[in-house]
């Protein structure tokens, strides 16, 4: 019985990650890997090695945070689809259930599983697994706070692990949603303390986290006092009334009236 339900994980999973075709047994002839990661590293040109990185490639902050939540599904081509189970302690919910929860399609939710997958073998990753998973794209700083700060986001239920269901609802929206779906899910980013409004004090730890990340090895060369500034270009946009924080609507306003963010959010679409 054991080894029957064993066997059924293993077949369950092949069939989420699309490496498993159910009327032949035989490995699915889905798009190559490494066509698929190509598609990511067009969004993702700070993650290349051999280029410096630039914070002014991104047109808004927007385009910034979601090409660095897409670095996590971004598969490598040593992924094997074969994959051993052995160690899996969380299994996802069935595809059907995901199809009708999330906006993606099945092919859709196999690529995001093998790139899931091969970074969070067991299935869920914790916020240490999580940072490291990011440190990997950046050698070159700190990217520890920026990972809290992504990781505090993606964990909604705040158990202290992320699984694939809450990574892909999260992407879902990122991805698929309204306007102020994917608004209110970056404003929940930058709000952390969750009270309902951006600080200065907030903004800067994220803007401080961003440069710790990159790394002082960037073209143009930032200087000291470079993320405070970035601080006070946002709240002059943002902050309509002056009062010293940023609410919601102020957030939404502010970036539905900014034809950059806009754009960026096209940018977006078709990604997977």
């Amino acid at each position: 019985m054991k080894a029957k339900n064993r066997d059924q994980s293993l077949t369950d999973s092949r069939e989420l990650d699309g490496s498993y075709d159910q009327l032949t047994g035989n490995p699915s002839n889905s798009q190559s890997k490494k066509t698929i990661k190509q598609r990511f590293l067009k969004l993702l040109p700070c993650c290349k090695p051999t280029v410096a990185p630039s914070i002014s490639q991104s047109k808004s902050h927007y385009t910034l945070h979601m090409s660095y939540v897409l670095m996590l599904i971004s598969p490598t081509d040593s992924v094997e689809d074969d994959f051993e189970l052995s160690t899996v302690c969380h299994r996802p919910e069935s595809m059907d259930k995901l199809q009708e929860q999330t906006k993606f399609t099945k092919k859709e939710l196999q690529v995001l599983y093998r790139g899931f997958k091969n970074e969070c073998p067991s299935g869920v990753v914790n916020e240490e697994n999580f940072k490291n998973i990011y440190s990997q794209f950046f050698p070159q700083g700190d990217s520890s706070m920026y990972a809290h700060f992504l990781f505090e986001a993606f964990d909604t239920n705040k158990n202290g692990s992320v699984s694939f269901e809450d990574f892909v609802f999260g992407l879902s929206i990122i991805l698929r949603g309204t306007v102020n779906d994917r608004l209110n899910w970056a404003f929940n980013l930058y709000d952390l303390n969750k009270d309902g409004c951006i600080t200065k004090e907030e903004m800067l730890d994220i803007m401080k986290s961003i440069y710790d990340m990159m790394g002082k090895y960037t073209y143009p060369s930032m200087q000291e006092d470079a993320p405070r500034e970035h601080v006070e270009s946002f709240f002059q946009k943002m902050d309509r009334n002056q009062d010293g924080v940023v609410t919601i609507d102020e957030f939404i306003e502010s970036c539905k009236k900014d034809e950059n963010i806009m754009q960026s959010m096209q940018l977006f679409d078709n990604v997977i």
